[in-house]
């Protein structure tokens, strides 16, 4: 079973590559609020599984690595936000003093 979910991940990596290398700079704005959104389904997904985890009583290093992924999830919606923003504020028109 690790062995298959090791394979769907090099390959979803390989894909993500990609298809992303092939997107025009143009899209890059809208691609990246996009994909804020799946790292907040990613947060929801390590709270959930970290919760689980510690409820269990198992590995203290999967109840690390989940909380990691909790930071860096964290993390990625913040910042890609913040560039989104910050791009969008380019767009408006300035008013004059």
């Amino acid at each position: 079973m690790e062995l298959i979910l090791i394979g769907v991940f090099i390959l979803s990596t390989v894909l993500g590559y990609f298809l992303i290398k092939n997107v025009p700079s143009l899209l890059h704005t809208p691609l990246m609020s996009g994909m804020n959104a799946l790292s907040g389904i990613t947060i929801l997904g390590s709270v959930l599984m970290t919760v689980v985890l510690v409820e269990s009583g198992k590995n203290t290093a999967a109840i690390v690595f989940g909380g990691l992924a909790i930071v860096l999830a964290t993390i990625n919606v913040v910042g890609g936000f913040m560039v989104t923003n910050r791009m969008l504020a380019m767009f408006k028109k300035r008013k004059d003093k």
